[in-house]
């Protein structure tokens, strides 16, 4: 277990991480309200139930993705 899987936040790095998405994709995340955060001084993070909270959003509301596109 690293030590980023004990924090109550993480960088945007880890939580990224921790979704198994790139670092882009969650800035995205972020920057369309899906994902929240919390300023500490100068830097961003993320609560770590802030990413359980994105995944049961995606159960609760499961939109189909169309592949042919």
């Amino acid at each position: 277990m690293t030590s980023a899987d004990n924090r109550i936040v993480l960088t945007i790095e880890d939580a990224a991480e921790r979704l198994g998405i790139g670092r882009t994709t969650m800035y995205a995340l972020i920057k369309a309200g899906q994902i929240r955060t919390v300023t500490i001084g100068r830097l961003r993070r993320v609560p770590a139930f802030c990413l359980d909270e994105y995944v049961r959003n995606l159960l609760a509301d499961p939109t189909p993705v169309d592949h042919a596109a």
